[in-house]
Formats: structure tokens, C-alpha cells, sequence
């Protein structure tokens, strides 16, 4: 879970854009930088467009746990734009 404190500025977003609806796999590029939180058990990374998510091996997951599928959860503004 990402935290932050009410003089942090974050904006909120209306979550239209597609990198918000979209999960990814392993290996895939990182549409946009941000904070990614796998789907199978919470663990988040920080992630750079262009880069690639991390791959398979970052971690492991149960039977229970499934794939793993990252998700968009706080965008960052690397750009400055």
C-alpha cells in the first residue's frame, strides 16, 4: 500500500486513461512511471517508462496467489509535465 500525508499535493485522478484500467505482465513495458502493485499479493514496485516491469523471477507466488499481473496505483510525473 502506497502512503501519503495531507500536505503531499496528490492529485486525483478520474482513472479514464487506459494505463489506469490496463494490468501487465512480467517483461512488459511500463506505459507510464508509477508506483505497481502485483495483483496477486500486494507487493509494489516503482516502475519508469520506458522501462520493462520486472520479470518473472522478482518474485514468487503461491498456488493460491496466481499469476503475477501488475496494476497501476499512484502515477508519477517524471516528465514535469
Amino acid at each position: 500500500m502506497a502512503w501519503y500525508i495531507d500536505s503531499s499535493k496528490l492529485t486525483k485522478s478520474d482513472g479514464n486513461k487506459e494505463w489506469w484500467k490496463t494490468t501487465y505482465k512480467p517483461g512488459d513495458e511500463v506505459p507510464v512511471s508509477g508506483i505497481y502493485r502485483c495483483l496477486g499479493c500486494g507487493k509494489e514496485v516503482t516502475c519508469n517508462d520506458p522501462d520493462r516491469f520486472p520479470p518473472q523471477n522478482h518474485h514468487q507466488h503461491t498456488a493460491a496467489q496466481g499469476t503475477i499481473r501488475w496494476k497501476l496505483n499512484v502515477r508519477t510525473n517524471t516528465k514535469g509535465d
